[in-house]
Parts: C-alpha cells; sequence; structure tokens
C-alpha cells in the first residue's frame, strides 16, 4: 500500500497533508528522539562530513532535523504541513544549519545535485515510492545515500502490547490502512530500485508520564481527538493502562529504530 491508498483512508480527514494540523502540540510532547548509534551509522554509511548537506524529508516537528543539525550537518528539513513545519521552526530555526522548506518528498524544491544524504523517519509510508524515488535522485550527488527510518514499538513489550489494543479499539479503517503501508516492504524496493537493502537495528526507549502517555495516543494519526466523545473514554482506558504499567511516576516506552541505509540504484 502507497501513499495514494492512505490518500482514500483518509480523504475524511482533510488528507494526508493536513491530518496531523491538529496533532503537533501532542507530536512534540510524546514522540521519541532518535538514539546516538543511529547519527553514528549514516555519518559513516553516507560518508558525511561536516559540510554534508542533507535533505530530511517529511521531516515534521524536527525530532531527527535536530539530531542531524547537533552532529554538525547541514539540514534542510522539507515537510509539506504547515503547523508541523512551524513547530520544526521554533525548536530549531536558530540554528545557521537548519534550512526551512515548504515542500514534499515528491517536490522538494532543491536544486539538482546537492544533497548528500536524504533522510526519512516516521514518513516514507505518506510517500508515493516511485515520485520520492524520481525526486530523489534529482536532488543527490551522484553515489549518495538515502535512508529510510523508523521508531518501532516493541510489539512483545506489556505496555504496547496494552497500548495495541488502545489503537485497534479505536483506530478505525484509518489504522488498519496506516498498519498495511507500514508493514509492506515492496515500496521499499521500488525507492531503492533493488531488494531492500539490509537493515540496522537498535534498541530505544521513551519514558513518559500519564499526560506524555495521553499525547503519545492521540499523536497518531488515526485516533480520535482528545476533546470528542470517544477521547473521554480513551483517557479513562490510558488512566488505568498507566497505573498497571507506571514506575515511579512514568513509563518506558520500548522502541526498536530500525534504517535502511543505502544509494538509490540508478540502472
Amino acid at each position: 500500500m502507497s501513499s495514494p491508498d492512505l490518500g482514500a483512508a483518509y480523504a475524511a480527514s482533510g488528507g494526508v497533508t493536513s491530518v496531523f494540523s491538529s496533532k503537533v502540540n501532542d507530536y512534540v510532547r510524546a514522540r521519541p528522539a532518535y538514539p546516538a548509534a543511529l547519527f553514528d551509522a549514516l555519518g559513516s554509511a553516507a560518508a558525511l562530513h561536516p559540510a554534508s548537506h542533507i535533505a530530511d524529508l517529511g521531516a515534521g516537528t524536527g525530532l531527527l532535523t535536530r539530531g542531524l543539525i547537533e552532529r554538525g550537518w547541514q539540514v534542510s528539513a522539507v515537510e509539506p504541513n504547515a503547523q508541523m513545519r512551524a513547530a520544526a521552526d521554533a525548536l530549531l530555526s536558530e540554528s545557521p544549519r537548519y534550512r526551512s522548506v515548504d515542500g514534499s518528498a515528491e517536490a522538494t524544491g532543491l536544486a539538482a545535485g546537492s544533497i548528500d544524504l536524504v533522510t526519512a523517519a516516521q514518513a516514507f509510508h505518506w510517500f508515493d515510492p516511485q515520485r520520492a524515488r524520481a525526486e530523489c535522485l534529482r536532488i543527490l550527488r551522484p553515489g549518495a545515500s538515502a535512508a529510510i527510518i523508523w521508531n518501532d514499538r516493541v510489539a512483545t513489550h506489556p505496555l504496547n502490547r496494552a497500548l495495541d489494543q488502545v489503537f485497534t479499539r479505536w483506530g478505525g479503517p484509518q489504522r488498519v490502512a496506516q498498519q498495511a503501508a507500514r508493514q509492506g516492504r515492496s515500496a521499499l524496493a521500488v525507492f531503492f530500485g533493488k531488494a531492500s537493502p539490509p537493515s540496522i537495528e537498535l534498541a530505544h526507549a521513551h519514558a513518559l508520564d500519564l499526560g506524555g502517555l495521553k499525547s503519545l495516543v492521540y499523536s497518531r494519526s488515526y485516533m480520535p481527538r482528545p476533546d470528542s466523545a470517544a477521547g473521554a473514554q480513551i483517557d479513562v482506558h490510558l488512566a488505568a493502562v498507566f497505573s498497571d504499567h507506571a514506575h515511579h511516576g512514568t513509563v518506558e516506552v520500548r522502541y526498536r529504530t530500525i534504517a535502511w541505509i543505502a544509494a538509490l540504484d540508478r540502472a
């Protein structure tokens, strides 16, 4: 399943570009950043140097962008949603290594042959893989790489099993469409132009209080708004989940960070 399928699933919610407009604060509050070892792997695999220029596609609120900038790399954060882009600007605009770009993976507006690495974190399932591939081939320097990155919750962890029950109960058909898009690997082969490259996996975790756990749930594109009738039911359920799994006032959400890093096949 590619972005056209998600587009149909989210049409009633304003479409894929606007679906996160009302979720920015929850996203900022509760989505995890990325482990330091990921940036080590990116720097090594892509042979990055201090002057390297990265295009972070679907940059959202700047979670990955910030880590890239902190490593000293120049980053053009490409994000089509104005509210998400404004959150990244508020976080990062004082850095001389940050550039905010109103664009998409399929139409970045960046100069041809200007980019040393393309990244996409928590965003690839929203792309049209064929059109995004063509645009990345246009903006990447010859031989430069792309990295598709996910923070995936560890499905077997007890807290994550409880959260999956919440998402299944209230996520509806949009969650089904989202899971199909996320789990399908054929789009990776389309994007890279060959069988999916080997992935790296890193352990990761994020501690949240009760408010943060609620924000994590509501930050999902398919979940109802917290001020809805369903939101009141979800709040009661999440309070019980938090009580069951909290230690010293927080829960630990377990993740595995997965990244595919390779040059795009130009054949």
